[in-house]
Formats: structure tokens, sequence, C-alpha cells
């Protein structure tokens, strides 16, 4: 399941969602961002029933970026009932880390 969220949606979307929530902040000048994007949608589709992954343009939410203190593209949250527990970010991020990372902190 893929979500495009903001301040708006935030708390509905992501703290009370019954499955664990991938938040992917990106931006449209975010090289990176931009390449990962094809695998974090298609890891949304695989793992739909398990997963529920919600975007986040930092360029248009830059207040929520900061509250969460999201300070640099891409970043990725995992959130588990509402809590974060992890966050990894930085351009060294490729799709077989990222799902890795995914794995260990939701397995």
């Amino acid at each position: 399941m893929l979500v495009n969220v903001d301040k708006e949606n935030y708390e509905q979307e992501i703290l009370r969602s019954d499955l664990p929530v991938l938040v992917d902040f990106w931006g449209p000048q975010c090289q990176p961002c931009l390449a990962l994007m094809p695998y974090v949608e298609a890891l949304a589709s695989e793992r739909k029933e398990s997963l529920k992954v919600a975007k986040v343009d930092a360029s248009k939410n830059r207040r929520l970026c900061l509250n969460l203190k999201v300070l640099g593209l891409p970043t990725f949250l995992l959130y588990r009932n509402g809590e974060e527990v992890g966050r990894i970010s930085g351009n060294n991020i490729t799709p077989d880390s990222l799902i890795q990372w995914i794995d260990k902190n939701t397995g």
C-alpha cells in the first residue's frame, strides 16, 4: 500500500496504522531519492499485506521534516504501533540495503 502523506494526514496514516509503516522522505531535486523511487513503489506493491509505504515530499513539508528531525535526503523512518523503530538516511542507500534494513527492523 502506497500513500502520500503531509502534515494533515501524518497522524492518521502513520501513527494510527495497523501495519508497520515505511516513511520515505524525498525531494524532487534529490537524485538518490529519485533513483530509489521505483524500488520503493515496487516494495509497496509487493508487501501491501504486511507494510504500508508512505511518501513525504520534503520540499512541500518542511515543518513536518523539522519536527521529525529529518535533516537530509533520502531519509526513511520505520514505524510500528505508532512508534519510530528505525531510521536510515544518506546517499549510500541502495535498494538491497533498504530491504535488509526493513527486514531487520520488522522481523
